[in-house]
């Protein structure tokens, strides 16, 4: 017998969910990168959290940033927090997962850490044990949501308080379409940004090793580039 109930309507994938009043934290908020996305998250009317390893140098860059961003150890921004952005040197991305696991339990974290070399060529992508730093976090925090995003952004032009739009595209992956929904949305709350879903966790290497190729870009041409996907 053949069912004649009508097929469901194919959801819109730029039909994304309201994070509007979703806390933000972000580890490593007191570096550059770090740094850069608080400031522009809160200036899109994000509430946001700075994590450091020493709350007082967590607050001092909240009050440098403005925009109602605070401040705090990295334990207290991830309980505080509902969403978690991972912007840690590489070097302490293990170490620093490791130790806030039983905080992180539960979380989205976010990780847009890119493991990357230098030398007198210039900078080259890293191969991590685990494949990816964002497979790593995920195997790292078996208890969290991890994704991967916000790889590709300068912390120059986020930083820049002249700068109104960013025109740029942010590749989020994932293992759970719903959870890639709401970094996709928070990618969107940046004027000109637009969040994309780009895949499983396991494309997550070539995403974060694209950053190498955009160093040498951008010191070619003395430039900021980003990505921009066409044809969507």
């Amino acid at each position: 017998m053949t069912s004649s109930a009508a097929p469901s309507p194919k959801k819109d994938p730029w039909d994304l969910p309201d994070v509007s009043g979703l806390t933000v934290g972000v580890l490593g908020g007191t570096g550059d990168q770090g740094r850069g996305l608080a400031y522009r998250l809160a200036r899109s009317g994000q509430k946001v959290i700075i994590g450091s390893r020493k709350a007082e140098r967590a607050r001092d860059a909240a009050g440098e940033i403005g925009q109602g961003v605070e401040g705090a150890d990295n334990a207290a921004c991830a309980r505080r927090s509902d969403v978690l952005i991972i912007a840690v040197p590489w070097d302490g991305h293990a170490a620093t997962l490791e130790g806030l696991r039983e905080e992180l339990s539960g979380k989205l974290v976010v990780d847009c850490v890119n493991p990357l070399g230098f030398d007198k060529k210039g900078a080259y992508a890293l191969v991590p044990e685990a494949g990816s730093a964002a497979e790593q976090a995920a195997a790292l925090l078996p208890d969290s949501r991890v994704t991967a995003a916000f790889h590709h952004l300068s912390a120059v032009l986020l930083s820049d308080p002249e700068i109104e739009e960013i025109e740029t595209d942010v590749m989020v992956l994932g293992e759970v379409r719903a959870d890639c929904e709401i970094v996709q949305a928070l990618a969107g709350r940046i004027p000109g940004m637009r969040g994309v879903f780009a895949g499983r966790l396991r494309n997550a290497h070539q995403v974060e090793s694209l950053v190498a190729n955009l160093i040498s870009v951008n010191r070619r041409y003395q430039a900021h580039a980003g990505v921009r996907l066409t044809d969507i």
